[in-house]
């Protein structure tokens, strides 16, 4: 996509974890590949653990990301690494296998709910990736710091009786909008669509969008079709993956008065990855009539 690459500059990422380093020694050291898997180790992990995300601009393109020397060193202090796989951050792999070591573990949620290369990388999405991963990382801190046990199971139950809200949420949308088209800029709400039960639209468009291909002139045909005719109840607007086609299509969708769902890969400021969900998922319920209550 026509975007800016992200670079995380060398002394930031090193800052953060030398300040970890030298202020809270006793804290369990992890990194996570994306802000959202970040933020829930931190409810887990609660004072436990210190955290640091590698990719959490929310303004600017995921799939675009460059590693840095800061990276490398950032894993190699690590007890805990979480990452997304299904080849969505494929430099994680191979940064841990060039950085080996003892005691480290590493969390891959595409393999907690059993995805892998060509499904969908966008897991955070599907309902059951957040569960499995409080799940895993509440036993992860407590083999690395046992004293902490009863303290992990604690948020992690709490986290999961959150969670339990969110799909009470999209439970109560899919009684109501079942089977309601839908379409998308790209393909990274699709898991929660299909939670939904939306019949999505157009997905070998939004596939070539996600793989910064150019869309047939067939696809783009019908994804126009549908937004100009109002063939789809909403469209869903990925804003962080972004080019003048994509900014097209959103103008057509404006026009023809079909509402547009803004959504994001990464986890904006201020916001708990429950609160980020909820958030989305209230707006496309708005859009299709099921407002929360």
């Amino acid at each position: 996509m026509a975007m800016k690459q992200i670079v995380i500059p060398a002394l930031l990422l090193a800052g953060l974890f030398g300040a970890t380093a030298s202020a809270a020694d006793a804290k369990l050291a992890v990194v996570a590949a994306e802000n959202f898997y970040g933020d829930i180790a931190r409810q887990i992990g609660g004072d436990r653990v210190e955290v640091v995300s590698i990719i959490e601009n929310p303004d600017q393109d995921p799939h675009l990301f460059e590693t840095t020397p800061s990276v490398a060193r950032a894993l190699a202090d690590a007890r805990v690494v979480i990452f997304n796989g299904a080849e969505y951050d494929p430099w994680m792999p191979a940064l841990l296998a060039a950085q080996p070591a003892a005691g480290r573990s590493a969390i891959v949620v595409a393999d907690l709910i059993g995805k892998k290369a060509g499904d969908n990388p966008h897991l955070w999405y599907d309902p059951a990736a957040a569960p499995a991963l409080a799940g895993a990382l509440a036993t992860e801190f407590a083999a690395a710091d046992p004293e902490g046990t009863a303290g992990y199971a604690k948020r992690r139950d709490a986290f999961l009786a959150a969670w339990t809200a969110i799909r009470d949420r999209i439970a109560a949308i899919r009684e109501k909008a079942a089977g309601a088209p839908v379409t998308a800029s790209e393909s990274v709400f699709g898991y929660m669509a299909e939670a939904l039960g939306l019949t999505m639209r157009n997905e070998r468009f939004q596939l070539s969008i996600m793989n910064d291909t150019e869309p047939s002139a067939r696809d783009l045909a019908a994804m126009e079709d549908d937004l100009r005719t109002g063939k789809v109840k909403a469209f869903v607007y990925n804003l962080q993956v972004t080019d003048p086609l994509t900014d097209r299509l959103l103008g057509i969708a404006r026009d023809a008065g079909v509402p547009v769902v803004g959504v994001t890969e990464t986890l904006p400021a201020g916001l708990s990855f429950q609160d980020w969900m909820r958030r989305q998922i209230d707006d496309l319920g708005e859009a299709l009539g099921a407002p929360s209550s």
